[in-house]
């Protein structure tokens, strides 16, 4: 019953992810997500820790964004680097 269910469900999701695809902005999520599960580690919640510190991650980098009126692009691509068009 549960691979009734399973396999389709998993077959729908993998055809939405290549339908749609987007344009995947983790800017500070992985940093934060790292720091974070390693310090849950030691407390016996790594998968929190990760959770909270990806959220706290993209927190600082909309700040950050937001601060420096960057709109979310590298220094690099704001000095005319990797154009794209």
């Amino acid at each position: 019953m549960k691979k009734a269910v399973l396999i389709p469900g998993l077959f729908c999701v993998a055809a939405m992810t290549f339908a749609f695809p987007g344009d995947a902005k983790a800017r500070g999520c992985i940093k934060g997500a790292i720091v974070g599960g390693i310090a849950g580690h030691f407390v016996g919640h790594s998968g929190l820790g990760a959770a909270a510190g990806c959220a706290y991650g993209l927190h600082r980098r909309k700040t950050y964004d937001r601060e420096y009126g960057s709109d979310g692009r590298s220094s690099y691509e704001q000095r005319g680097g990797a154009q794209r068009q």
